[in-house]
């Protein structure tokens, strides 16, 4: 979790938004590929990101690259893999292609879908 990048931050700009969001939804895909590899509970203990953040936040934006190796080593450990097929307690898996899309939508025009 550093800092290494000189860019600044710039509004949404297509052509990077197309490319880091196809980065963003490889991630995610291949989250849901090998769900199943992962515990079901998290098995960290409480606190442990504390000791991982740096001591300041960075003066520049980390690279996606970076940002989804951070995702992956120091916040997926963390989770409750609700998702899971070896998750059996209250909620059964409810993650849909449709629904997941249908978010993104949401978050696209920056709105609750709630009409």
């Amino acid at each position: 979790m550093g800092s290494a990048s000189k860019k600044t931050f710039l509004p949404l700009d297509p052509t990077s938004f197309t490319n880091e969001s196809k980065a963003v939804i490889d991630f995610i895909a291949d989250y849901y590929n090998n769900i199943e590899k992962y515990p079901v509970q998290s098995r960290v203990e409480p606190g442990y990101l504390s000791a991982k953040l740096p001591e300041s936040a960075p003066n520049c934006p980390d690279s996606l690259e970076d940002i989804l190796k951070d995702v992956n080593d120091c916040i997926v450990p963390g989770l409750t893999h609700w998702q899971s097929p070896n998750f059996f307690g209250y909620f059964h898996a409810n993650a849909s292609t449709a629904g997941f899309l249908g978010e993104m939508l949401c978050s696209g025009f920056n709105v609750v879908g709630f009409n």
